[in-house]
């Protein structure tokens, strides 16, 4: 009850004979050179300046993100670190931690050394004598359960157990042996009209159902969508292939924007800054601002010096008054310290002895 093979094998329309129609790798390409040319053009115009916008907005994305967004970022960073960051820091590590580490001790001695010294000292010895007073009374129950059990275990066997082996095999088995013999007739039969049944619906709905839709889908499904997939195939290449050529035209077109600006504004500019402003400014600083820098640091010097001989006038006046107030200092005595000559070193020797002798 084999099923009819309506599929074709791989290789049986690859080769065509002089009367034979034509393959279908040659209808997809025919088909796809026919559409490729209008569907590039179409999609060429329709994609150009689509390109040129993203272009010209990545441009600006990229500025906006350099100038604007990226300081405005790294400012609201440290605006963030300083509002919130290092107040939630400095908070955690000199208040909640130190909180934290006083509460533990105080929890490690308010709790954990009572608990622990209640545990050691009263509920081990408590739970040690109840263990052994529990242990002794279940050895005797034990010993007990033991003994009842063999009882009624005994009486059981010969109660409940010696009964029910003996209606189970000279009774409930010759009985189940016939059932089961009835069950498998009744079943074979049952499958049998099941599987005739079976055969005559599997080919009702092949003819009805299965070969109507594998014609549909040969003859028309599979057509359509390999005429589809052709179109969207060169579709998407032609909006690849539309895409790139926008990107080169883009490119040129901000090229030639660039050289404009730069003939335009930035030459003519540099050449202003370079031949008109620099000469100017070359020529302000030495006319104006080098004379007035001269002027403004001999004006500084000058008053530098009035000051300090106004400072040396203010001292001289105060140390007259405190003078006047007080009185001068002590005049210092010379010191001759020129080495004596010889009559004046006998001199000092004679004197010397004779305090000497006194």
């Amino acid at each position: 009850m084999g099923m009819v093979d309506l599929e074709k094998a791989p290789g049986a329309g690859s080769q065509a004979g002089p009367g034979e129609p034509v393959r279908r790798s040659d209808a997809e390409g025919c088909l796809a050179v026919a559409i490729r040319i209008p569907v590039r053009v179409v999609v060429l115009v329709l994609v150009v300046p689509v390109r040129v916008v993203w272009d010209a907005l990545v441009v600006a994305g990229r500025f906006l993100r350099d100038a604007v967004l990226r300081p405005v970022g790294r400012a609201l960073a440290w605006l963030g670190r300083a509002v919130f960051v290092w107040p939630l820091v400095g908070l955690w590590r000199y208040a909640v931690v130190p909180l934290a580490e006083g509460v533990g001790w105080l929890g490690h001695v308010l709790l954990v050394v009572p608990a622990v010294w209640l545990y050691r000292w009263v509920l081990t010895p408590v739970g040690q004598a109840l263990a052994r007073f529990f242990t002794r009374v279940g050895a005797v129950l034990a010993a007990a359960g033991r003994g009842l059990y063999a009882g009624l275990a005994w009486l059981g066997r010969y109660l409940a157990v010696v009964p029910a082996v003996w209606l189970y095999r000279w009774v409930l088995a010759p009985v189940g042996h016939a059932l089961a013999w009835c069950g498998r007739q009744v079943a074979r039969g049952v499958g049998l009209v099941v599987t005739g049944v079976g055969f005559v619906l599997y080919w009702t709905l092949r003819v009805l159902l299965v070969l109507p839709a594998l014609a549909v889908w040969r003859w028309v499904l599979a057509p359509v969508g390999r005429f589809l997939a052709v179109v969207g195939r060169e579709v998407a290449d032609a909006l690849g292939h539309a895409w790139r050529v926008a990107g080169h035209l883009s490119r040129a077109v901000g090229r030639f924007l660039g050289t404009v600006l730069r003939w335009t504004v930035a030459e003519p500019a540099r050449w202003v800054y370079r031949s008109v402003l620099t000469p100017v400014g070359h020529a302000v600083r030495d006319t104006v601002l080098r004379p007035l820098a001269e002027a403004g640091r001999g004006a500084r010097r000058a008053a530098g010096q009035a000051l300090a001989s106004a400072r040396l006038l203010v001292r001289q006046a105060r140390a007259d008054v405190r003078r006047l107030l007080f009185g001068g200092p002590a005049e210092r005595q010379p010191v001759d310290r020129r080495e004596p000559s010889a009559a004046e070193a006998r001199t000092l020797g004679s004197s010397t002895t004779a305090l000497t002798k006194d």
